[in-house]
C-alpha cells in the first residue's frame, strides 16, 4: 500500500472500527483479490465487529498499491458511502470514483456578453459555479447497540497471523504482580508508600483485559526467584500471552540485553535480564512464539533528571504531587548490589530475545518517581492510556502515549522522569477488551 494510503487508514482507524461493518465487505474483497481465504477466515475469527473490523484495517495496510481504491470500491458496494467520502476525502479527492462522468460543477445560465465599441473585445461577468453536493462531508453514524453483533459470521480457530499476535484465549494469559511495599530496615530502603494504589489499578486493568492475574505482595530476592521459576514451569499452552509487573525498588545493573535490576524486601536485587530469561523460549517452551510483557516500576539508578528547556508550545505544564518519592537504592550502594553469580547466570543463559517486551518506568540510570498518595507517574498513566485505548490502539502506540504523557509531569516542579522500553517483538499486540 502506498504511504500515503496507509496514513489515510491510521488516521481514521477509530472511524473505521467505530462504524465498518466487515460482515459485508469481505466477500467483495475476496473477489476482487484484495485479500486471500486465509485473511478472510483470520478477520472473521474475531468474535465481536470491532474486533474484525480492527483486523481487516491493519490486514489492509499489509497490501500492495492497489488496495485502497479497491477497498473504496467495496464500501460504495455495500452502501458505506460515509466512510468511503470520509477516506476519498483524506486522498485529496471528495468526489467518488465510480461516477467520474458526473462534473464537479454546474454553471448557471449567463446573459449574452454585453460588446464594447471594438468587435474583438468583449467584457462579461463570469456565470456564478453552483456545488454539486454541500461542501460538508457526512460523518460516519455511530451504530446502534443491537448492531454491533449483526453479521458476524461463525468463528473458527484463529491462527498465528503474520501481522499480529494472536490474543484470543480465554483467559488470554498469565499476568504475575510482584508488589514489595515493605522493606526490611536492614536495607536501607525505604518503604515503597502508594505501590499498593499501583497494585489495585494494574490488578484491575489486567482483569478487564482478560488476564488471570496473580498478585505476590513483599517477596524477598530468593522469592522473586521461586515465583519466576514457578511461571515458568507452567503450561501456557491454552494461552497466548504472559506479562510480568514488578513493583519495587531498583538499581543499576548492566547486563548483555536488559539492563536494571529490582530488589527483594531484605536488599539483595535480582537483574531484569534474569528475570526475563525465566520465560525465554529455552527454559519456557510453552511460551515459545508468544508475547512475554515485563513492566518495570522501579528506579534505573540515582540519577536525577532536571530536564531541559523547550519552547512553551511543546510542554503542557504539569507538576508531580507534594510527596513524591523515589524507587531508588541509596547511590553509595548501587554498585554493590548484583552478586557475581547473579550476573554470570543471566549471561550464560542469555538466547535471542524474540517476543519479549521490557518497559521501563525511567530512562537507566535515572530515579522513577512515585506519589505517596497518588501512585506512581507510570502506572497511573499506563492505567489511564490503556483504559482509553487498548480497544483500538496497539501495545507499542499505547506505550509512546504513556512515555509522553509522563514526561509532561515535573516533581518538585524540578525534576523529570523518561519512561522507555527494549521491544523484542515481532508483530503488533492488540489487547483484549470488553469494547472490542
Amino acid at each position: 500500500m502506498e504511504p500515503k494510503h496507509r496514513q489515510i487508514l491510521q488516521r481514521h482507524r477509530r472511524d473505521l472500527v467505530t462504524a465498518l461493518n466487515p460482515a459485508d465487505i469481505c466477500d467483495g474483497l475476496l473477489s476482487k483479490g484484495v485479500f486471500t481465504q486465509d485473511m478472510i477466515d483470520e478477520i472473521q475469527s474475531k468474535i465481536t465487529r470491532r474486533g474484525q473490523a480492527r483486523q481487516l484495517v491493519i490486514s489492509l495496510e499489509m497490501r500492495g498499491s492497489q488496495v485502497f481504491p479497491a477497498f473504496l470500491e467495496c464500501l460504495r458496494e455495500t452502501s458505506q458511502h460515509d466512510l468511503a467520502e470520509l477516506l476519498q476525502c483524506g486522498d485529496g479527492a471528495c468526489l467518488p470514483t465510480s461516477v467520474p462522468e458526473q462534473p464537479s460543477l454546474i454553471p448557471l445560465p449567463v446573459e449574452n456578453p454585453k460588446y464594447t465599441e471594438k468587435p474583438d473585445r468583449f467584457d462579461f461577468t463570469p456565470p456564478r459555479l453552483v456545488p454539486l453536493r454541500p461542501e460538508s462531508l457526512p460523518v460516519p453514524k455511530p451504530l446502534s447497540p443491537s448492531s454491533e453483533t449483526q453479521g458476524v459470521r461463525p468463528t473458527r480457530t484463529r491462527r498465528d497471523s503474520i501481522q499480529c499476535y494472536k490474543m484470543d484465549a480465554s483467559p488470554c494469559g498469565i499476568c504475575l504482580i510482584i508488589n514489595n511495599v515493605d522493606f526490611d530496615p536492614a536495607s536501607d530502603l525505604k518503604d515503597r508508600k502508594g505501590s499498593n494504589i499501583d497494585c489495585d489499578k494494574l490488578e484491575k486493568r489486567f482483569k478487564a483485559l482478560n488476564f488471570e492475574v496473580i498478585v505476590k505482595r513483599n517477596l524477598k530476592y530468593k522469592r522473586i526467584r521461586q515465583e519466576m521459576a514457578f511461571i515458568a514451569k507452567r503450561d501456557h499452552s491454552a494461552y497466548d500471552c504472559c506479562v510480568v509487573i514488578i513493583l519495587s525498588h531498583g538499581t543499576e545493573a548492566n547486563n548483555n540485553c536488559f539492563p536494571g535490576a529490582v530488589h527483594g524486601v531484605d536488599g539483595p536485587s535480582v537483574p531484569v535480564q534474569l528475570i526475563t530469561n525465566y520465560l525465554n523460549g529455552q527454559n519456557c517452551p510453552s511460551l515459545q512464539g508468544k508475547p512475554k510483557l515485563f513492566l518495570i516500576q522501579a528506579c534505573g539508578g540515582g540519577e536525577k533528571d532536571t530536564g531541559f528547556e523547550v519552547s512553551p508550545d511543546e510542554v503542557e505544564p504539569s507538576l508531580g504531587g507534594i510527596d513524591d518519592q523515589m524507587d531508588a537504592i541509596p547511590i553509595s550502594s548501587s554498585s554493590d548490589s548484583l552478586s557475581t553469580s547473579d550476573e554470570f547466570d543471566a549471561r550464560a543463559t542469555l538466547p535471542t530475545p524474540s517476543d519479549i517486551l521490557v518497559s521501563y518506568s525511567t530512562f537507566p540510570g535515572y530515579v522513577s518517581w512515585r506519589d505517596t498518595q497518588a501512585g506512581s507517574w507510570y502506572v497511573e498513566n499506563l492505567d489511564r492510556v490503556l483504559e482509553e485505548n487498548a480497544a483500538t490502539d496497539d501495545l507499542g502506540t499505547i506505550l509512546m502515549m504513556v512515555n509522553h504523557a509522563v514526561s509532561q509531569i515535573s516533581a518538585k516542579g524540578l525534576y523529570k522522569q523518561m519512561p522507555g522500553s527494549f521491544n523484542f517483538l515481532r508483530k503488533l499486540l492488540y489487547f483484549q477488551s470488553s469494547q472490542s
